[in-house]
């Protein structure tokens, strides 16, 4: 797994200069999780990393330059997306 997050961090990074990584890798997690909970929800197979890893790609190719404007409202989140004292890469 650690492969695949790497990889889209870094394509992440190279999208958005006012992430610090350890926001990036943040986002990536996220998004995965996300995709993978919504997935089975909806009661689709499980399809592999595979496929995870080119939704959330498309994703970051489409969002990616703006993530760092997300407001984060849930709290199990606001923490990790809002913080000011990272350092930028």
């Amino acid at each position: 797994m650690n492969a695949y997050f790497e990889r889209l961090t870094k394509e992440l990074l190279d999208q958005n200069d006012a992430l610090a990584y350890a926001q990036a890798r943040t986002w990536v997690e996220l998004l995965w999780e996300d995709f993978e909970a919504t997935y089975a929800r909806a009661g689709y197979s499980y399809k592999g990393k595979e496929l995870t890893e080119r939704v959330v790609r498309q994703w970051i190719r489409q969002y990616g330059a703006k993530l760092h404007e997300f407001e984060a409202t849930n709290p199990k989140y606001k923490h990790l997306l809002n913080r000011d004292d990272y350092l930028k890469h």
